[in-house]
């Protein structure tokens, strides 16, 4: 187990009728705010009617930007950024799931920064963010986990590269997670959501230092909870406590938590399946539905031991330990197609004439990987993988 240190400062109202505290909470640092909406029908749901009662009733000033779509665009956060300033907001709040939450916190950065916002985006960054405006989020979706850490993810719309800004002055101060306003989410985003959540275990739970057996619990368990209340949820789509549980899953996925003792996470299938965002506009979570069982089959002979453990202890696997991990990967496919979900880029209208411009673009940061690190013609092999 290596060593870590770990904070995490968001603080989160969790359960039904949450929300009346936003207000109190927004209060104790501005006095006017930027509210940042997705697209849609955000303005009929009830979780933007108690938004905006909960900021009323503390006499707070809202200012309102909406449109955010999924695979969040710079040039529009760009537009945010110059509308925040020229309104002298004092905080951001976010309503909606991971593309608005990621939006929302590069806006709160760039409210401050005096370059170019894209320069601290990526692995080549060129310089940091060492404040932002407070961050508030009242969350729809669960699926990112951008809740609670100090990511956002964006695209630059001209050069079609997707990449992330990490920033401790990021982390949401607070997050409302009300599992009843997602009672109302179509049966597509809870499925990407759910693919989304699990991925983001698997990239932290898949690594060279596999001596961490508190985090491989808390790991486990939240792949459990996700292959079982996704299947609720979808037998039973208005219940709430599939979604809480779900939404709990979501949270805890990406809190810096299940990656503690290990060294870090090996993110090789987030990376992939952003170059296909870029290029394509291709759901979040369908790209790693895509990615993540063609990258297992790719390099799972590195860590047998360690798949098979994967394959007993959340598909409840029988068998030797080279037929366990072979048969754990079959099962995450058969989980996902389960879901409706193709897991072929032939499918998905990718011709295989196209794979280089998948692997050249910049979203891939080569070299690529932890588990087993990944250049170029590895990314090819995987990408015709997911064909099979």
């Amino acid at each position: 187990m290596e060593d870590f240190i770990f904070q995490n400062t968001t603080k989160i109202y969790f359960g039904k009728y949450v929300l009346p505290e936003l207000g109190n909470e927004v209060a104790k640092k501005a006095r006017k705010v930027l509210l940042v909406l997705g697209t849609g029908q955000v303005k009929r749901t009830r979780a933007y009617t108690d938004t905006m009662q909960s900021l009323h009733d503390r006499q707070i000033q809202v200012v309102e930007w909406n449109g955010i779509p999924p695979n969040p665009p710079l040039s529009a956060i760009k537009q945010a950024i110059e509308l925040s300033r020229a309104e002298s907001v004092e905080a951001v709040v976010a309503l909606g799931g991971g593309s608005v939450l990621d939006a929302a916190k590069t806006i709160a950065a760039g409210h401050l920064f005096q370059g170019e916002i894209w320069d601290c985006f990526g692995p080549k960054r060129k310089c940091r963010i060492l404040q932002a405006l407070p961050v508030f989020s009242v969350l729809t979706i669960s699926a990112t986990g951008s809740e609670m850490n100090g990511t956002a993810v964006v695209t630059n719309d001209e050069t079609h590269v997707k990449a992330s800004l990490y920033s401790e002055a990021i982390y949401p101060a607070v997050s409302f997670i009300d599992p009843s306003y997602q009672v109302t989410l179509s049966e597509s985003m809870t499925k990407y959501g759910a693919v989304d959540i699990f991925c983001h275990v698997t990239e932290q739970y898949f690594n060279q230092n596999t001596l961490s057996d508190v985090s491989d619990a808390l790991s486990e368990g939240i792949m459990r909870t996700v292959l079982q209340r996704t299947k609720q949820i979808l037998a039973e789509p208005t219940e709430v406590e599939p979604r809480a549980q779900l939404a709990w899953a979501g949270t805890m996925a990406l809190n810096g938590l299940p990656g503690l003792g290990r060294g870090g996470g090996d993110f090789s299938s987030h990376r992939i399946g952003h170059a296909l965002s870029a290029l394509y506009d291709f759901p979040h979570g369908l790209t790693l539905a895509i990615v993540l069982p063609a990258w297992m089959r790719y390099v799972y002979k590195e860590a047998i031991p360690r798949f098979a453990q994967f394959g007993r202890n959340v598909f409840h696997l029988k068998g030797s330990d080279a037929e366990t991990a072979s048969k754990s990967i079959i099962a995450l496919q058969h989980w996902i197609h389960s879901l409706g979900i193709s897991t072929s880029l032939v499918d998905q209208g990718v011709r295989i004439d196209a794979l280089q411009e998948i692997i050249r673009n910049e979203s891939i940061p080569y070299p690529l990987g932890k588990l087993r690190v990944l250049e170029p013609n590895d990314v090819e092999n995987i990408l015709h993988l997911t064909n099979y």
